[in-house]
């Protein structure tokens, strides 16, 4: 609904599958040792019941959910595979605002989940947008992740818009109803047809996130359709996933 579309810009981040980084509890350690000498330490998998890239990719709405007009875009889609990546935390004092307003936009919290999967819709007669991403986390940092937002927000009151040469205002709030917790950020401009919502809301160790640009409310009813759709689907096939 807004020209031009920021959001399929793409953040470095959520690039590429990278390799497991957990060892099998099953094989020997370096020293040769045999597993069940090993401690419970060493043999415990820090990813143990986490879904994988590959398993939250299938988890994500099917091209059947989305409305008429929206296809698929590609080169837009990314996930870890049937592999984890190493969790990371980095510093998020002055995020780039700007990324608000592209795929991948959770990762402006700073911290880094051991799987994910990401895909986009776009409507190529309206320019509205459909963004969804999975992210999982050990233990309880997606909680943190969920905490980090409001900081997000906090740092970007405003963001300049470089395609459209004006000022974004942001917006965020802790949202009811949605998964274990939710939070909410809205980007206007007076200088786009429609406003931009983002969800994020977390289910266990799962965060789910969208971005919608589709409907005259900032794509707010579009936004939190999508986000339910997903917390669904992910409730009805994460396994231990997405307990919490």
């Amino acid at each position: 609904m807004r020209l031009p579309s920021p959001a399929a810009k793409m953040l470095a981040v959520a690039a590429l599958p990278v390799a497991l980084v957990a060892c099998s509890a099953e094989s020997a350690d370096s020293t040769g040792a045999s597993p069940a000498a090993a401690s419970p330490s060493q043999a415990k998998d820090p990813n143990a019941g986490l879904l994988t890239g590959a398993q939250l990719k299938e988890t994500l709405a099917p091209a059947s959910y989305f409305p008429s007009g929206f296809a698929a875009d590609p080169s837009l889609a990314r996930d870890t595979g049937d592999t984890y990546q190493a969790p990371a935390t980095h510093d998020a004092a002055e995020p780039r605002c700007a990324d608000l307003g592209a795929t991948s936009w959770i990762s402006l919290t700073g911290v880094e989940g051991v799987s994910f999967a990401q895909n986009s819709y776009l409507n190529q007669n309206t320019s509205a947008e459909l963004d969804q991403e999975i992210d999982v986390y050990r233990d309880t940092t997606a909680s943190d992740v969920l905490k980090g937002l409001a900081d997000v927000v906090a740092a970007c009151p405003t963001y300049p818009d470089s395609d459209t040469h004006s000022t974004v205002t942001v917006t965020g709030a802790a949202t009811p109803g949605l998964g274990d917790e939710a939070y909410t950020i809205t980007l206007t401009d007076d200088a786009w047809e429609s406003g931009t919502t983002l969800i994020a809301a977390r289910a266990g160790t799962a965060v789910v996130s969208v971005l919608s640009t589709d409907g005259a409310d900032n794509g707010a009813a579009s936004a939190k359709k999508l986000t339910a759709q997903v917390l669904s689907s992910l409730k009805s096939g994460s396994g231990t996933a997405g307990q919490g």
